[in-house]
């Protein structure tokens, strides 16, 4: 794919990703979902905080609106609720504005299908076909066919009130910590967990267009875990900028990341019967001591490529019913067609609350092998990854850590990164190991 990788069309705002670019989406997607429809095609559409969502979200409802379809605004709102109204209200369609956890100027299209999932693979590549033709050729909407806008904050609140509901404790005299990421969440982490009776404590909830993923979120966990620690909170949650994933932190301020939290869930969820085929969906960077974890808890796994599109695919082909990645972003299948940030820290919250733990004790039987992961610019990704001294470096790497540790060496599907990852019985091994790939690299002349 020339534009979509695999979680939508990203870039720099401006630069890599233009106003034309989010218009002829719009052209595109308006004319080709009025032609599936006897009525007029309904788009709902939902933007993170950044800047530069604001022309996006203009851009792409004039292209749709031109080409006939009707456009709801969710406005500020988290990826999943974008899926959640596309599904439960009968929208063709469903676009989200956002860049997830990349820094505030760079941004995103990511494309919902009708049933809240990512749009389907043929239909990008019709996007991505059009978006390069040097002619508009498609028709213009006129007169009374023309589309329109409405405000549909509404959607939100109906999201809100479906995860509030299914909550199924009461979460009195719990303190909460949230860092919101000054992104999505903002608009909708605390007033769930207040509703739930919470004592709900919020750091970077003051979103200004410039400070989302700043230093703070998942992708910036420390603070969150200072935050735990100085306040005395129970439990703490991260969200990233568009809110489809989360991490926690324990009452000790200790990192729960995605890997833990899926054998929290895997396991509380083998218990009450509820984890079809007693099986989680995991990725390749997924940690050796998860599935160790798993494998003396009686629950299987299967590892798909990186990116949660691959997960819920398994998920859906399978009928599995819990899936994930290390970064958090976690998929309940029963409840959600993509990861969820919020309903996320539900689960957890409701793990704890059941079994009448603390987190620290529901993650004590799970041993992680320290792993490093080290992201190199690079100018060509497919030339670096096939270098012939680069592969022998790799099978180097690997023949000696045998079955103590593990390599992985790929290209990321939303930036100009070789992704260097090492899980070894040491901090000292791991570097020694990332080190000796990236040297090579360099010494090669791929990174930038």
């Amino acid at each position: 794919m020339k534009y979509f990788g695999t979680d939508g069309f990203r870039g720099k705002a401006g630069e890599k990703l233009t106003v034309n670019h989010a218009y002829r989406v719009g052209r595109f997607l308006g004319w080709y979902f009025s032609n599936k429809t006897d009525d007029r095609a309904r788009i709902v559409i939902g933007k993170d905080t950044r800047r530069s969502s604001y022309m996006f979200e203009d851009a792409l409802s004039a292209g749709l609106t031109a080409s006939g379809a009707d456009v709801y605004l969710l406005h500020v709102t988290p990826t999943p609720s974008v899926s959640y109204v596309v599904r439960t209200e009968g929208f063709d369609c469903g676009i989200m504005i956002s860049a997830s956890h990349n820094p505030y100027y760079d941004n995103g299209i990511k494309l919902i299908n009708g049933q809240g999932q990512k749009l389907e693979e043929s239909l990008t590549e019709l996007i991505e076909e059009y978006i390069d033709r040097e002619k508009d050729d498609l028709p213009f909407a006129t007169g009374a066919d023309i589309g329109r806008t409405v405000d549909y904050s509404i959607g939100r609140h109906r999201y809100i009130g479906y995860l509030i509901s299914l909550a199924k404790r009461s979460f009195n005299n719990i303190t909460v910590a949230l860092d919101c990421s000054n992104g999505s969440a903002s608009t909708i982490a605390k007033g769930v967990f207040d509703a739930l009776g919470a004592k709900t404590l919020v750091i970077h909830a003051e979103p200004s267009g410039t400070n989302i993923n700043d230093n703070c979120g998942s992708t910036h966990i420390e603070g969150l875990k200072e935050f735990v620690k100085s306040t005395g909170a129970d439990i703490g949650f991260a969200f990233d900028g568009d809110a489809d994933r989360c991490l926690c932190v324990d009452e000790n301020g200790n990192l729960v990341d995605g890997d833990m939290i899926m054998y929290i869930c895997g396991c509380y969820m083998k218990e009450r019967g509820k984890l079809n085929s007693d099986t989680v969906v995991t990725t390749v960077m997924s940690n050796l001591g998860l599935y160790k974890a798993f494998d003396e808890a009686g629950i299987r796994y299967e590892k798909t490529a990186v990116g949660d599109r691959f997960v819920y695919e398994n998920m859906v082909n399978n009928n599995y019913s819990l899936g994930g990645e290390q970064s958090g972003h976690i998929i309940f299948a029963k409840y959600a067609a993509t990861g969820d940030g919020v309903l996320t820290a539900l689960m957890v919250m409701e793990a704890m609350l059941e079994k009448k733990c603390k987190v620290s004790e529901l993650i004590k039987d799970v041993h992680i092998y320290p792993q490093l992961l080290v992201n190199l610019s690079v100018e060509d990704k497919k030339a670096a990854l096939t270098d012939e001294d680069v592969v022998k470096a790799a099978k180097q790497v690997e023949e000696e850590l045998a079955d103590n540790g593990r390599l992985l060496l790929r290209e990321s599907g939303t930036e100009p990164l070789i992704r260097i990852m090492v899980e070894a019985e040491s901090d000292e091994l791991c570097k020694k190991y990332t080190d000796m790939i990236a040297d090579v690299l360099k010494q090669k002349g791929h990174v930038v």
